[in-house]
């Protein structure tokens, strides 16, 4: 995507986080529900390591996802300064490529009372892979789904760089990246400090909620979060993936995936991607 265009010279400050984040996406996977849930939590549950079959579900959900393809998504990233900038659109993890449309809120001047009026700063198309995204324009008077009006966009209609180190970045280059072509190794995941945290129940259906594996290198006693993962993974029993959370240095608002499942109807365009 290309850069944000300025607001009333309002430009939200980027966090840093650790670029060894990426890295650590162990999991990830295939159905579950869009963002307005009714969620119900088990506050008395004790945090402790995964157990044989807990990282049997983690270890396989990358792989779930990957044959689920192409997924429906929602990014929900948390810039500061009162910026939010939410993407919904599909991921294809057999070809690591997305496309979808977002949305810019954020404080947009005054609103003649207590204080400034919280409104739409930009929306567009948004196309990403594992090297970067770009941003296009919507269609004027099209309402048909992103993907579809992607493919009237022609290569050089998109506005592209490189992914940057800021919230919305790290979430779609996160994202993008959740999919794989085999399940992951079990014992590995559990060795490298996976951890259960809880259970929750969303919409009479039971999702366990798990910390990813830490960072190669980061020992159990570092940090505040005693060295865990920044991700957090909701998982169901059979090893489909309802949400993921990632926290970043400096913002008390984590970055959030939320996935809904299997979009049979979805094709993602070539314009963005052809050569020559």
């Amino acid at each position: 995507m290309a850069r944000k265009r300025k607001t009333d010279g309002r430009t939200p400050r980027r966090a840093l986080w650790l670029r060894t984040l990426i890295a650590i996406t162990a999991c990830g996977v295939a159905v579950g529900g869009l963002a307005a849930y009714r969620t119900f939590s088990d506050d008395t549950a004790t945090e402790r390591p995964v157990t044989t079959e807990e990282a049997s579900r983690l270890a396989l959900s990358r792989l779930n996802l990957y044959q689920a393809s192409p997924v429906a998504v929602t990014l929900t990233a948390t810039e500061g300064g009162g910026v939010v900038v939410r993407v919904k659109g599909v991921v294809d993890y057999r070809t690591h490529r997305a496309v979808g449309s977002y949305q810019v809120t954020g404080a947009s001047g005054s609103s003649g009372t207590s204080g400034p009026a919280t409104g739409q700063l930009d929306h567009g198309l948004i196309v990403w892979d594992t090297g970067g995204l770009g941003l296009a324009p919507a269609p004027k008077g099209d309402n048909s789904p992103a993907w579809q009006q992607a493919e009237h966009i022609p290569r050089s209609g998109w506005s592209a760089r490189s992914y940057t180190t800021d919230p919305l970045d790290a979430g779609l280059q996160l994202l993008v990246g959740l999919g794989a072509d085999r399940p992951d190794n079990p014992l590995l995941l559990a060795q490298s400090g996976a951890r259960w945290l809880g259970r929750d129940r969303v919409d009479g259906r039971s999702y366990d909620r798990f910390a990813g594996p830490r960072a190669q290198g980061v020992m159990p006693s570092a940090g505040p979060d005693g060295g865990r993962s920044p991700l957090t993974y909701w998982i169901d029993g059979d090893g489909g993936l309802l949400r993921v959370t990632m926290r970043m240095s400096g913002l008390g608002t984590p970055t959030t995936v939320e996935f809904s499942g299997r979009d049979g109807r979805a094709k993602l365009p070539e314009a963005p991607w052809t050569t020559g």
